[in-house]
């Protein structure tokens, strides 16, 4: 049975199926057609469909020599560290895991290793499209039935020399943005692209889709953001400090009909 012209037949390349759609308002469509039963995919949007599923940090400190890199990386956290004493709160929770440190700074505008995604295709759609941008098209993407590859890693099946994927959802009580965004975070080792790591993994795999990656053209940018805020898909709800007061009422200052009331 032919796919409705809506979307393209997905293009399938070692794990990665791309679909690209005809406008935004098919995003939903394909979700609850081909992904609604997937419960195990997290999903990230991106305003540019070219760019790649890096960390800020690699983007940031692009060195070749992967030792360097992770020094790097290493003072960065440590600095980080230091600069945050006195700074979150009345008797903090104590914080052990490095992973739980990244989680906080990259919450709080810092450069980090991680990659943020969201449990609801929604959330990513709304990030994909929420900054103007003149690339023409944006992404969402999904990132799922890994469980079995995760497993093996786990369990060190696959040789230590090859790069393991960490899916991070941190447990401090200090990170409210997290909790409203259905957030989590993957790390890869420095250097390396989400892209680039199921590649490795699942070559030649064409059995489920491993990576999804939704194109979608810009056109039509304020109808979907008005459409995602009747949802309560917006920094009001996403953002509960005034960092995510002050960009909704920034978008009700730019966009005709955007608050839901006189009072916002």
């Amino acid at each position: 049975m032919p796919r409705p012209s809506r979307w393209s037949d997905p293009t399938i390349k070692d794990g990665i199926w791309t679909y690209t759609l005809v406008s935004w308002k098919y995003f939903h469509d394909l979700v609850t057609q081909e992904f609604l039963r997937t419960p195990n995919f997290v999903w990230r949007g991106q305003r540019v469909a070219e760019w790649p599923l890096q960390s800020s940090f690699d983007r940031s400190v692009p060195l070749a020599d992967s030792r360097k890199r992770g020094q790097a990386a290493s003072r960065h956290l440590a600095r980080f560290k230091l600069a945050s004493r006195g700074r979150r709160g009345f008797a903090p929770q104590k914080i052990e895991k490095d992973n739980e440190w990244w989680a906080i700074a990259q919450h709080n505008g810092m450069v980090t290793p991680l990659l943020d995604w969201t449990e609801s295709p929604f959330v990513a759609l709304y990030f994909a499209f929420e900054k103007v941008t003149k690339r023409g098209e944006r992404a969402v993407y999904g990132l799922g039935n890994l469980a079995g590859k995760l497993r093996e890693l786990e369990r060190g099946e696959i040789s230590r020399a090859f790069p393991s994927l960490e899916l991070i959802r941190p447990l401090q009580d200090d990170n409210a943005r997290l909790v409203s965004q259905a957030g989590l975070f993957t790390r890869l080792p420095l250097g390396l692209t989400v892209e680039a790591w199921v590649g490795m993994n699942f070559m030649a795999d064409t059995s489920v889709p491993r990576l999804v990656k939704v194109v979608i053209p810009d056109d039509g940018r304020e109808e979907c953001l008005l459409t995602l805020n009747r949802m309560n898909i917006n920094h009001l709800s996403l953002f509960p400090d005034l960092y995510g007061a002050g960009e909704h009422c920034n978008k009700a200052l730019k966009l005709p009909n955007y608050a839901a009331s006189s009072r916002l």
